[in-house]
């Protein structure tokens, strides 16, 4: 049952009556249970992601005889073929929230997790300004206005693939130049700014969109079509309702790889050719760190540093030089 919710949504655990439903008047007894001192836990706000299928695995088990050894070997039970990373993150880090929780209402002691090891993360080399003008030629060669769209937005305003696929008209403002990407990876929006060259071909994505989609929407309340083309309609207009008209990050991934062949460069995955090189050419144009990290929406200084920036080669001359600025032999 455990591993089988793991990314469970809140509706699909709740059906599988790991919980009971909620009540308005929602008592905890003295000593609660892993799953009650859960739904209490979210029941005050507690973040719910990662959670669901921890619940399942403890279950009924009482808060209090739950320790450090048996919060390791869930996080192994759940994610076996996961990095020490993952586990901490997507295993540890919410069982300790619960544990806490109940620790501060007096239902069992605070205790010390011990966690996985993990291994430093190798940067990745983020796409140069030649390599994007390389990718930019090719997609204007093979006519794909999508793509070259869609790695330009992500490389410019440092938005993940999920959230660029998703991104709808009605999220964009051409006039202000702005983009509100819903319910981010920390679950929250958040605005983005384009820029001209951005903006621009987001533009020619919207040409003749709303006779397309006025099209597409009366045919598709027309009395007398079958339920198969019915099914085809709707996901054409879902698909044109989305900015890059991509339903999938997979399609997105294959396409960049294609274009990549084409022009004879170095394939770079969504998140490289988009967060890494946003993060990066940020830092090399003189911009701040704090300024960079808020206009991608990283809020992790030590995540920004150690992931997402890659020191200048021969960094050491480079100081060097600059120090060199200052005379200290004039009197």
């Amino acid at each position: 049952m455990a591993n089988a919710l793991v990314g469970a949504s809140p509706e699909r655990f709740n059906s599988q009556l790991i919980l009971p439903p909620s009540q308005e008047n929602f008592a905890v007894p003295g000593e609660p249970t892993f799953a009650e001192a859960a739904r209490h836990y979210l029941k005050g706000g507690g973040e719910a992601r990662y959670l669901f299928p921890i619940i399942a695995y403890f279950g009924e088990t009482p808060l209090k005889s739950i320790y450090p050894a048996h919060l390791r070997a869930m996080a192994e039970a759940l994610y076996p073929n996961h990095k020490g990373v993952t586990k901490n993150r997507q295993a540890l880090t919410p069982a300790r929230a619960v544990i806490l929780h109940g620790y501060e209402h007096g239902w069992c002691n605070r205790i010390s997790i011990r966690t996985f090891k993990t291994e430093k993360p190798k940067r990745k080399k983020p796409a140069s300004a030649i390599w994007l003008h390389s990718f930019m030629r090719q997609c204007q060669k093979d006519d794909l206005p999508h793509v070259a769209a869609i790695v330009m937005f992500m490389a410019t305003t440092g938005a993940r693939i999920s959230e660029a696929v998703n991104l709808r008209w009605d999220q964009v403002d051409l006039t202000s130049r702005t983009a509100l990407l819903l319910k981010t990876k920390t679950s929250t929006n958040s605005q983005r700014y384009l820029t001209d060259d951005t903006a621009s071909r987001m533009r020619e994505l919207q040409a003749n969109l709303p006779d397309v989609l006025a099209e597409l929407r009366g045919a598709l309340s027309a009395p007398d079509v079958k339920p198969k083309t019915r099914r085809w309609l709707a996901r054409e207009i879902d698909r044109h309702d989305r900015v890059f008209r991509f339903t999938s990050r997979h399609s997105v991934n294959e396409r960049i790889n294609a274009v990549c062949a084409r022009a004879d460069i170095p394939a770079k995955p969504p998140h490289t050719c988009g967060r890494h090189t946003y993060a990066n050419w940020a830092i090399e144009m003189g911009l701040d760190i704090t300024t960079a990290m808020k206009g991608g929406g990283w809020e992790s200084t030590s995540v920004f540093l150690e992931i997402y920036v890659r020191p200048r080669e021969n960094s050491g001359r480079i100081v060097a030089d600059r120090f060199n600025l200052h005379d200290f032999t004039a009197l």
